[in-house]
């Protein structure tokens, strides 16, 4: 082929397009990165280690951070690289491989003469590429041509000829696309034969670190907190994260800015609307302003929004063009947070009033598709409550209120509920939401103004009544009322009836739930065995996550009963798998009552291991929050108070006696035990007399209120009355061995009065063989100095040895007293200095801590070795050889 030539030697019209423009020679030069550009090393690398193969796609969505990644990796390479920004007028393959071949030559490509150029805009000549392939496959080097911007390029014909091109020119080529959309290219060949190298969005998103550098970049030194949260909000996204960046430099209070900045009214919106949003067709965008109220979408939800049934093909075109939305899944969608909160900003401005309406017909798809949680909050945003509680109580969904699963979600959602809204089932969700924080006075009118509502309509569903029929247990839970709860249940069984089987089956924690409540107030009412039946039946159900709380609840007041009746082994197993399923399930702690950590609480007492109890107190939660209930409140009041007795405070003991319970009922084991902590505390102050007198008003834990009282009579030296309290027990009553073995060891300190020390040997043995399975060792430091003599003999000491003393200390004739917790290093430090006379103060500065730490060491010591006084504290330690 002949080609002319003009003065230099060059093909003749170099110096313009087929199109006869001039070449615009900064469509040939790599653009150069601002003063705060990031080198990014790991894609750096990506771009290196992409060399073997002859096709590299960087493919992202506008303001990716692509150009300058590219250019800043071309500018470290060794020549010929070869750079085309591509343009519309790209479209034309005539113009299009004319830049191609001036970008070739202005990188010092040595492009053959024979090579020609493209004489019309609108075709090229195939014996052109042929050629222009030859030429490169001969080439002495390889040449790295980079194509930016190549989405601008959509002519099918020149796809195909840089296919061609591609495939012919050997190992020569590396061709870089750099592009918003994928290219009309082969790429499930290239990717099959492991010819192509992608860098996607993922890639190209911002790490937390690569944030903090750019930040610092721009002279903004940010906590780490407050610049993951900037890049969750942004998604990594470059120009997010440097327009941000730019502007919060112009604040006087960047970190409040980064954190509040208001995406809509921002060079971010600006940035996104004139890149991508203007460039799209009219009902493209109407389509993405509609879809920005919602968390995510699908074809079938888009058309209900648009009125329009082309919604699957635009969504999908939409994604592969890279306009900042995201494939979710199974046909599901997303639009990036920061172009979803800017679209909702211009659709209020473009058509106000709009988005309410977009959200009702949402809520309501959402809803018919079975996608309860995100109906609601349509519904709520559109301020359309009678629909959002219409939706929570038709669909038996209001338990989950109370499952700890969606408890807080909801419960917000509804908190930002209109005043104005009415009817029975905004009553509910208005009794619900309240009942769940314990605040009774509103809960129980909102639940009232509901009954009454409900009994005025015939309605043919059984949702609303049966939900009514739910949070009338729990108000009797919280109120301690069993009657009520007894008539709601049987309300419930009615209201079942009307509802259809596949709903109840989709709502197992309903049951569960109203079962739970239930359990509870006849606990309260001291019916343990109709408590268990309605308790088992929940700790036993199935639902998973779902019914997790209220098993754990369930377990929980099972693990109670136990306690109460002296069970403390399996109330501890009981107690420890309710803490296990909550764990296993994710449920916070605040999200139940802490029944089971106060039994844990309570059985750690009489364990003796009373640190341990004190921390599973506070463990159980403030109780001014959470559930509150009467007997959560009970149980609270008696673990405070067997724990300061424990402690040697039985003044303060005597206090938490009497507990300020508000109930309709009154509950006979609450007095037991608030009967028996006040006897066994005037008991420790010395009063036998008020100790009696305050087992008058317990009815219920006979036997061990008929111990206390032959504890009571000992202490007098009335030894023929306790004897005679402890043979004659009730024979129905068969309580556990947190009871028998202060039973047993009431009748051997009788029998040690009376002189028979070989039936009090052999019942204290007894008692130890009882006490030893459950750890059970407050019943013996609350017997008194008589048991200790008994305890330092054989084959007793073998019995106590290494759970209730130390062991064998060697001489007989100086007993072991009762450690049960080895002393720590610091108290023994302590303890070493007051065997010196040294005061507390001169213990604190040897010591190097202040005098209230070493009081405090100094009673923790007393407390382990059974004593009240530092000279006995010293005479302990020395009998059991600690110093």
């Amino acid at each position: 082929m002949r080609v002319s030539h003009d003065e230099a030697g060059e093909p003749a019209g170099r110096r313009v397009d087929p199109a006869g423009l001039p070449f615009l020679r900064t469509r040939l030069a790599p653009p150069t990165g601002p003063a705060t550009f990031l080198r990014r090393k790991r894609l750096l690398q990506r771009l290196d280690q992409a060399s073997p193969t002859p096709l590299t796609m960087v493919n992202g969505p506008a303001g990716a951070g692509k150009t300058l990644l590219v250019a800043d990796w071309a500018a470290a390479q060794e020549p010929p690289v070869a750079w085309l920004t591509c343009d519309e007028t790209d479209r034309a393959p005539g113009v299009f491989w004319a830049y191609v071949l001036q970008a070739l030559r202005a990188a010092g490509v040595p492009v053959p003469s024979e090579v020609g150029a493209p004489a019309e805009a609108s075709r090229v000549e195939p014996g052109l590429l042929a050629r222009l392939a030859v030429g490169l496959d001969g080439a002495d080097r390889p040449v790295v041509l980079v194509l930016d911007e190549y989405d601008r390029v959509t002519a099918p014909e020149v796809a195909e000829q840089l296919r061609f091109l591609l495939d012919h020119a050997g190992r020569r080529l590396r061709l870089v696309l750099v592009t918003r959309t994928e290219p009309l290219l082969p790429l499930h060949r290239y990717r099959a034969s492991g010819r192509m190298t992608e860098i996607r969005n993922a890639d190209l998103t911002f790490t937390p670190e690569e944030a903090a550098e750019l930040l610092a970049s721009h002279g903004l030194s940010l906590p780490a907190g407050a610049v993951t949260a900037l890049v969750q909000r942004t998604q990594g996204w470059a120009a997010g994260l440097r327009l941000c960046a730019l502007a919060a430099r112009q604040n006087p209070d960047p970190q409040t800015y980064v954190k509040e900045f208001e995406a809509g009214r921002s060079t971010v919106a600006d940035f996104l609307l004139a890149e991508v949003l203007d460039r799209l067709a009219p009902e493209r965008q109407d389509l993405l302003l509609r879809v920005s109220v919602l968390d995510r979408f699908c074809p079938d939800l888009v058309n209900a929004l648009t009125l329009r049934s082309d919604a699957g093909p635009t969504l999908a075109a939409l994604h592969r063009e890279n306009a900042f939305l995201q494939h979710l899944g199974r046909s599901w969608y997303c639009l990036h947070p920061l172009f979803a909160e800017i679209l909702r900003a211009h659709l209020r401005e473009r058509a106000p009033g709009l988005e309410p309406e977009i959200r009702r017909r949402a809520a309501r798809w959402l809803r018919r598709s079975g996608t309860l949680p995100e109906a609601l909050a349509q519904g709520a945003a559109a301020d359309d409550w009678e629909f959002a509680a219409g939706a929570l109580v038709d669909d038996l969904a209001i338990g989950q209120l109370f499952t700890g699963l969606c408890t807080q979600d909801f419960s917000g959602l509804f908190g930002r509920i209109s005043p104005e809204a009415a009817g029975p089932a905004t009553d509910l969700v208005r009794a619900a939401r309240e009942l769940a924080h314990s605040d009774l006075r509103h809960g129980l009118l909102h639940l009232d103004r509901a009954g009454r509502a409900l009994a005025g309509h015939d309605l043919d569903s059984g949702a609303p009544r049966l939900s009514h029929a739910l949070l009338e247990t729990l108000a009797a839970r919280l109120t301690g009322a069993p009657a009520r709860a007894e008539e709601a249940v049987r309300a419930a069984e009615e209201a079942r009836q009307d509802v259809p089987a596949q709903l109840l089956d989709a709502h197992p924690e309903l049951t569960a739930l109203l079962l739970t409540h239930l359990g509870s107030a006849r606990l309260w009412a001291g019916r343990f065995d109709a408590a268990r039946a309605a308790l088992n039946a929940v700790a036993g159900c199935a639902g998973g996550a779902s019914t997790a709380l209220a098993r754990l609840e369930a377990v929980s007041h099972l693990a109670l009963i136990d306690h109460l009746q002296g069970w403390h082994g399996r109330a501890e197993r009981k107690a420890q798998a309710a803490a296990a399923e909550a764990e296993r399930h994710g449920l916070a702690q605040e999200a139940g009552s802490g029944v089971g950590r106060l039994v844990l609480a309570a059985v750690a007492v009489d364990r003796d291991e009373l640190d341990r109890a004190e921390a599973l107190v506070k463990e159980a939660g403030d109780p001014d929050h959470g559930l509150r209930d009467p007997v959560t409140a009970a149980v609270r009041a008696i673990a405070r108070g067997r724990l300061l007795l424990a402690r040697g405070d039985a003044r303060a003991a005597l206090e938490t006696a009497d507990p300020d319970v508000t109930a309709v009922a009154d509950s006979p084991w609450l007095e037991d035990q608030t009967a028996l902590m006040a006897s066994a505390a005037h008991l420790a102050l010395g009063d036998p007399e008020l100790a009696l007198r305050d087992l008058e008003r317990a009815s219920g834990a006979r036997t061990a209120c008929a111990v206390q009282a032959a504890r009571a009579w000992l202490a007098v030296g009335r030894t023929d009355e306790a004897r005679c309290l402890v043979d004659h027990l009730p024979g129905d009553d068969r309580p556990g061995p947190g009871v028998t073995v202060r039973v047993t060891l009431v009748r051997a300190q009788a029998a040690h009065r009376s002189g028979d020390t070989s039936a009090a040997r052999r019942l204290v043995a007894r008692a130890l063989l009882d006490a030893r399975r459950e750890q059970l060792r407050r019943p013996f430091l609350e017997a008194g100095p008589w048991i200790r003599p008994l305890l330092g003999t054989d084959p007793l000491r073998d019995l106590t040895h290494g759970w209730l003393t130390p062991g064998p200390v060697g001489d007989p004739a100086r007993p072991p007293g009762l450690v049960v917790e080895d002393l720590s290093a610091r108290e023994r430090d302590v303890l070493l200095r007051l065997a010196r006379m040294m005061s507390t103060q001169e213990i604190a500065a040897d010591l190097q801590v202040s005098v209230n730490t070493v009081k405090t060491h100094l009673k923790s010591a007393y407390r382990k070795l059974g004593v009240n006084r530092r000279g006995a504290a010293v005479r302990r330690a020395r009998d059991l050889r600690l110093l």
